[in-house]
């Protein structure tokens, strides 16, 4: 039975008449994410570089949120062919790929997503469920219709080269990331810092200058919102894992003296 795949993040981006809000999806449950999935929020990141997923739960979260209308990215630890290669294989459409800093990283990264001749993508439709077992109807001479491909800029070297990286074909949006970008300014922690966000807004200003999409993360709904106003056209702004955080701290700040806040109950 042939079969076809959903349209990209991209594809998402270019209909959309609005920036597109997501969140992230750290926690590694499947459970969590289908939660997260239909809250109503236009895209969801699985995160594999600061969170605890690997293959499986990567995949079971692909399948637990397949039913929703919601854009899912998947970002790997690493920009690294064979990584690529199987996140793709499992059947990721929407990759973000982390430290892309040199028109190098962001042409290595396009090539891992692209069979050959343009590019270096191994060959295992048969056996993936990118193809959904070969049920997709010519999958091998239009994969690269079927994925998105969002790079990240978090460092200095990134955002003095993001006009040559936007140029390179293949990259369908860029992602900036304060948290680490702050960090390579000499900046640690400070995200908000002014020198931050006109790095930030030199990207984004970048980006519409060259018509293509940009986003940022901002947990701050400020920050956001003035982000949004510069010019992006999506942006994370939450993490199921923060918020299950700040909520279980929001309740026990209701409910428990502060006196006793440092001995579990019962003891």
């Amino acid at each position: 039975m042939p079969l076809r795949l959903a349209p990209t993040f991209a594809d998402a981006l270019v209909a959309s008449d609005r920036p597109l809000a997501g969140m992230w999806a750290c926690s590694g449950s499947p459970l969590v994410a289908e939660i997260c999935a239909g809250s109503g929020l236009d895209w969801l990141l699985i995160d594999a570089e600061h969170s605890p997923n690997g293959l499986e739960s990567i995949l079971a979260q692909l399948q637990a949120v397949s039913g929703y209308p919601v854009q899912v990215l998947v970002r790997p630890p690493v920009n690294d062919t064979v990584i690529i290669k199987q996140y793709l294989d499992l059947g990721a459409q929407n990759l973000l790929i982390p430290m892309v800093s040199s028109v190098a990283d962001a042409e290595a990264a396009v090539a891992a997503t692209r069979y050959p001749p343009e590019g270096v993508r191994g060959v295992g439709s048969a056996l993936a469920r990118a193809a959904r077992w070969n049920r997709v109807s010519d999958y091998l001479a239009d994969a690269s219709s079927t994925i998105s491909l969002t790079v990240q800029i978090e460092s200095t070297a990134a955002v003095e080269a993001v006009d040559d990286i936007l140029a390179v074909d293949g990259v369908d949006a860029i992602f900036v990331g304060p948290s680490d970008l702050a960090a390579s300014m000499g900046l640690l922690g400070q995200q908000e810092h002014p020198q931050v966000r006109a790095a930030v807004e030199h990207c984004l200003a970048a980006a519409e200058r060259a018509g293509t999409p940009a986003g940022v993360n901002a947990f701050n709904p400020t920050t956001a919102r003035h982000y949004l106003d510069a010019g992006a056209r999506f942006v994370l702004v939450g993490a199921d894992v923060a918020l299950l955080a700040r909520g279980s701290e929001a309740l026990a700040a209701d409910f428990i003296p502060a006196s006793d806040g440092d001995s579990p109950a019962g003891y």
